[in-house]
């Protein structure tokens, strides 16, 4: 089990936005969480990583439980991020953004240049670019080859179509499909595209006020209409 998260509780100064979430990532594989806006989606992200405290419940990566540690421990055991915005450092060039993600697993593995180089050829042509003169598909890339770079065993993605326009969104759809059977690694992604949903995930969690309260998969979650039910403002 690459993922285990168990009744957790979390939030903010006003009260508990996540109100007992359970869910698990078994192994390679993209899942989803997908809800209206302001059901917790982005809070949930946040705990898992450690940028916000768990309340209540356990976090579990590889069986280890991480419910304590701090965002950047939780990083060195493995553990890919790319927040909502993208959190680029928009004064630094391409090659330093990705140089911050090397310290996923602590260095255990080789900095990936290669293979993020592979997915996204670019990036090596504009090594010494800086960052905020990127179009935003472009900064969406390098936010996820820097998650990628340190070889996490899994990667948390909030919203990675946000601000992103169509084709760029069917070339995110591509790598995320690649990654997962060519490196092995468990995705979790909150999303509100639905195309991009239908073509990369295998099952999704629907999060309705800090609770799951349905999990879709196979036909379901191919099915526009159904995943537009849960996705309306």
């Amino acid at each position: 089990m690459i993922l285990e998260v168990n009744d957790l509780r979390s939030g903010y100064a006003t009260g508990d936005v996540l109100q007992g979430v359970s869910l698990a990532l078994e192994g390679p594989g993209i899942v989803g969480v997908i809800g209206r806006n302001g059901m917790g989606k982005t809070t949930l992200m946040r705990t898992i990583i450690g940028l916000l405290p768990a309340r209540h419940g356990t976090i579990r990566l590889r069986g280890e439980d991480v419910t304590r540690l701090r965002a950047e421990d939780r990083a060195r055991s493995g553990v890919g991020y790319v927040p909502q915005g993208r959190g680029m450092f928009a004064g630094m060039s391409v090659l330093d953004n990705l140089r911050t993600g090397l310290f996923i697993n602590d260095g255990r593995r080789e900095a990936q240049f290669d293979l993020v180089y592979g997915y996204f050829p670019f990036l090596r042509q504009r090594a010494k670019q800086l960052a905020g003169t990127l179009s935003g598909g472009q900064q969406e890339m390098l936010a996820l080859a820097r998650a990628l770079i340190g070889g996490p065993d899994l990667l948390l993605l909030d919203e990675p179509s946000d601000g992103v326009q169509p084709s760029i969104i069917d070339e995110i759809g591509d790598f995320l499909t690649n990654l997962v059977y060519a490196q092995g690694v468990a995705v979790l992604i909150v999303e509100q595209n639905v195309d991009l949903i239908r073509r990369v995930v295998d099952r999704a969690h629907v999060l309705e006020k800090g609770r799951i309260v349905a999990t879709l998969a196979g036909e379901t979650i191919r099915d526009g209409e159904l995943l537009a039910e849960h996705l309306a403002i």
